[in-house]
């Protein structure tokens, strides 16, 4: 049998726009925040424009501009919004790291830059070698291979070290990186390509409790697994953050695969047990819950953990109030790791919780045009993957923002684009140039099968059922 739709291209049928016109003018838009913040920041710490603005300015407009080039030729019709977004962040982040250096005679943010050009670099790289998002299901187990190898290598002796409690980096001579955040990619692809496989299977219900599916016993395997991976990542690397990202975007990929509210339920339950058990059981996340729930009990203590990070975040969001300080009236540098961890309450002292509304509105519309893009993919795997790709970023920006202001306990995770760390923005560069290929994959005219044009004068495309 053969159905006759209107062709793609043709009036009578939705096509995406291309938009790299919007794009280019969102993106110019996020470059005046990026400069703007940074000349701002010369004018409120040493009343002058920073000598260097020409340069800097010339740098970032070279990298945005050329990965909107890149987009508009390697990806025409993908999400028009993503990048101007992320450049924004970007830039928001290289000003407030500027911000702090001058303050603690330090250079992070040429650091940062640098590592915003790898970033960029391997954006278009990913645009140029990647054509089509479907062949990476063909690498799934491989992924999920080199991902655990990622995940280990912090625990090898020689190139592991522990920083702050968590032994998540790994030094190779002058350069260092945590493997996670590469290891959070390569995860994301093998749970949405083995989900593909498997999702039958585990959608299928089992006993039935209080109007909700339980999934069968015999189908438990992976997301018992998933667990005790995150419990071990927990123990021997004491990576609160980690554990909870790994572990959460499972759960979340595995009820969108199967549309189950039951494995919601056992994900939960698990997550629980090992909260519970974590917190009694390990002495660095049991610090962190105490810290958590009485601060001031710790802060500037002689011994034992101290709360003083937590709470001169607080303290300083407070003093910044609605509108913040201003760039150079406030004291951000008084927060430890205020360019990394703590990057958002550094934001909220000097530009106020208006500010930080608007970061988490930004975050949120990232997490959305992931979504969309999920909804509109046209095969299984890529809306699996976009789904993982902005669930990603969801976690990560709830478990930081939320540690930050005291809903959660602290932990180890850098804010997306923000915080100062050259593995975490280069995955996330990596990242978001995914999102483009699947969208611009979602977004493409479907390519006309057939034509006849003798059918009341109208171009219709010929599908066989």
């Amino acid at each position: 049998m053969s159905v006759l739709v209107p062709a793609a291209g043709t009036t009578s049928g939705f096509v995406h726009r291309q938009r790299r016109g919007a794009e280019l003018v969102l993106l110019l838009l996020s470059l005046v925040v990026g400069i703007g913040g940074y000349a701002a920041v010369g004018l409120g710490v040493k009343e002058e424009v920073p000598p260097d603005i020409f340069g800097y300015g010339t740098w970032l407009v070279a990298l945005l501009v050329g990965a909107h080039v890149a987009v508009r030729f390697l990806a025409p019709y993908a999400d028009p919004v993503l990048l101007p977004l992320v450049a924004m962040l970007n830039g928001l982040g290289l000003a407030v790291i500027h911000r702090l250096d001058l303050a603690s005679n330090e250079a992070f943010a040429r650091q940062q830059l640098i590592w915003m050009t790898v970033g960029v670099g391997l954006f278009v790289a990913t645009l140029a070698l990647l054509r089509d998002h479907r062949m990476l299901q063909r690498f799934t187990y491989t992924c999920g291979l080199a991902a655990v190898v990622l995940l280990l290598l912090p625990m090898l002796p020689g190139i592991g070290k522990d920083i702050n409690g968590a032994r998540i980096w790994i030094h190779l001579g002058a350069l260092s990186f945590q493997p996670g955040e590469i290891a959070k990619v390569l995860l994301v692809i093998c749970f949405a390509g083995y989900l593909v496989l498997h999702r039958d299977a585990l959608a299928l219900a089992g006993r039935r409790i209080l109007f909700i599916d339980l999934p069968r016993g015999r189908d438990l395997g992976p997301i018992l697994l998933m667990w005790l991976v995150s419990l071990a990542i927990l123990v021997r690397q004491s990576d609160l953050g980690s554990s909870l990202l790994f572990f959460g975007l499972f759960v979340i990929m595995l009820y969108v695969a199967t549309e189950r509210r039951g494995w919601i339920i056992v994900g939960g339950g698990l997550f629980l047990i090992g909260a519970i058990a974590a917190s009694r059981l390990i002495g660095h996340v049991h610090d962190r819950v105490d810290i958590w729930l009485h601060p001031f009990s710790y802060f500037q203590t002689t011994s034992g953990p101290h709360s003083d990070q937590l709470v001169n975040g607080l303290f300083g969001m407070a003093w910044g109030g609605l509108l913040g300080r201003g760039f150079g009236h406030g004291e951000p540098w008084l927060i430890s790791y205020a360019n990394s961890d703590f990057i958002v309450p550094a934001i909220g002292e000097e530009l106020g919780l208006t500010a930080v509304f608007a970061i988490v509105l930004c975050y949120g519309l990232i997490v959305e045009r992931g979504l969309r893009t999920a909804i509109i993919c046209r095969d299984d795997f890529g809306k699996l993957l976009s789904v993982g790709l902005a669930t990603s970023f969801a976690i990560q920006v709830f478990v930081v923002i939320g540690g930050v202001t005291k809903l959660i306990p602290l932990t180890g995770l850098t804010t997306p684009f923000l915080s100062y760390g050259g593995s975490s923005l280069v995955a996330n560069w990596v990242i978001v140039a995914l999102l483009l290929r699947i969208s611009d994959q979602a977004r493409r005219p479907l390519p006309s099968l057939s034509t006849d044009s003798d059918l009341g004068g109208e171009s219709t495309q010929v599908i066989k059922l």
